[in-house]
């Protein structure tokens, strides 16, 4: 092999190297991809949307821990947040929160009240009518420190804290920020969600 030919060689190496390292750092500290699996979160979310997640927003985490290095904010209530599963912790579930710490959270009939106030819920869709207790109505609880109490969207197709509890601050993986691509197959792309933030 020639000096030329090494040198460039070396060269790519080299830049290999420095993308590796800048590809990790940004999925670290800043933000990641992350694809909706299920429906939960219809109609604000769609089977096949790709988001990015931004991780800064609450902190920063030493790498492959749950250990927050520099604490930025706290999710906010109605922030749409990606988390590890706490009856799986190796799946993230993405969700809507409804209650932060020190709030009480109620639900009767499919209304949520927060703080004993109804919520005013445009983002939420309910595809049945029928009132299933465990489901529709829940007796007063409070959100404890560090937890938050989330829901899915579409309410009446939705694994969350209803039925599981709440979920730790140390496990939430940061905020949904954009959709960056959006299909149901290779033939049926939705253009218009491309490039729409989440909310």
């Amino acid at each position: 092999m020639t000096p030329n030919a090494l040198k460039t060689l070396k060269e790519y190496g080299e830049a290999l190297f420095i993308a590796l390292i800048l590809a990790f750092v940004i999925r670290s500290f800043v933000v990641q991809a992350f694809k909706i699996p299920s429906g939960s979160m219809l109609q604000t979310l769609q089977i096949g949307d790709h988001l990015l997640v931004n991780k800064f927003i609450y902190g920063l985490k030493l790498p492959f821990t749950d250990i927050i290095m520099v604490p930025v904010s706290d999710p906010k209530f109605q922030d749409i947040i990606v988390f590890e599963y706490p009856e799986d912790p190796s799946k993230d579930f993405i969700k809507r929160v409804i209650g932060t710490p020190g709030d009480t959270i109620s639900i009767k009939d499919k209304v949520v009240y927060r703080n004993g106030k109804s919520l005013n819920e445009p983002y939420t869709q309910h595809t049945s009518s029928n009132i299933i207790p465990i489901r529709d109505n829940m007796a007063e609880i409070t959100v404890p420190t560090g937890k938050y109490f989330v829901m899915g969207d579409n309410r009446d197709n939705s694994h969350d804290s209803r039925f599981w509890g709440f979920v730790d601050r140390d496990t939430i993986k940061g905020k949904a920020w954009i959709i960056y691509w959006s299909w149901t197959s290779p033939f049926d792309i939705r253009w218009g969600n491309i490039g729409k933030l989440i909310h």
